[in-house]
């Protein structure tokens, strides 16, 4: 991982602020595909609710751009609300409220660990964008913004503007070939497992 100078961080929050991320709809394909590979086929709508909402829901920070704060703070796109620990106290809600009103007989901290997972894939994609600040995954006991080593997922727009054009092919392509092709691979390869161990 790299960490971004202050001089380049600077310059980046003068950017727009539509071009800070992965797209919405990758960050819920990742940890639906997780929630496949994990359990297969849930039968619990719920199931499948939560985890595309735990996906996308740490780029919710962007809302913070509206009150005035800035990319760089604590608070900013992906600064704390990008960070683990977020993930694992959303994922510790996101059991409890899942074991409460859908379904108790999966172990609390299987499930805990899993809805965390789910949300980790957001960070985890975002740090290998090509834009935007890095993310603060150990924030706030470190707010030091990371970057994988290999960048190579184009950043794609908050707004859904771009996507209509020249560049918002490019980042659909690149996005299919670094993530949902790998996603449809491991989804592919757990369902070949799972109807060979039914076989047996």
């Amino acid at each position: 991982m790299t960490h971004l100078s202050c001089d380049l961080a600077n310059k980046l929050t003068q950017l727009n602020d539509s071009e800070v991320q992965a797209s919405i709809i990758t960050h819920a394909l990742t940890s639906c595909s997780l929630g496949y590979v994990c359990y297969g086929k849930v039968r619990h709508r719920a199931f499948w609710l939560a985890c595309t909402l735990l996906g996308i829901l740490p780029d919710a920070d962007v809302i913070g751009f509206r009150f005035g704060v800035k990319y760089e703070d604590i608070l900013g796109h992906r600064g704390f609300f990008h960070s683990l620990l977020f993930c694992a106290i959303v994922g510790c809600i996101a059991m409890l409220c899942y074991r409460r009103y859908v379904e108790r007989k999966k172990s609390p901290f299987v499930l805990w660990f899993f809805f965390a997972c789910a949300m980790a894939t957001h960070p985890l994609l975002d740090a290998c964008t090509t834009g935007g600040l890095g993310v603060a995954f150990f924030s706030p006991f470190d707010t030091t913004r990371y970057f994988f080593a290999h960048q190579v997922i184009k950043v794609s727009p908050i707004g859904v503007g771009e996507f209509f054009s020249w560049h918002g092919v490019q980042i659909l392509l690149s996005e299919f070939k670094w993530v949902w092709l790998p996603c449809m691979v491991a989804v592919g390869v757990a369902w070949v497992v799972r109807l060979r161990l039914t076989r047996k």
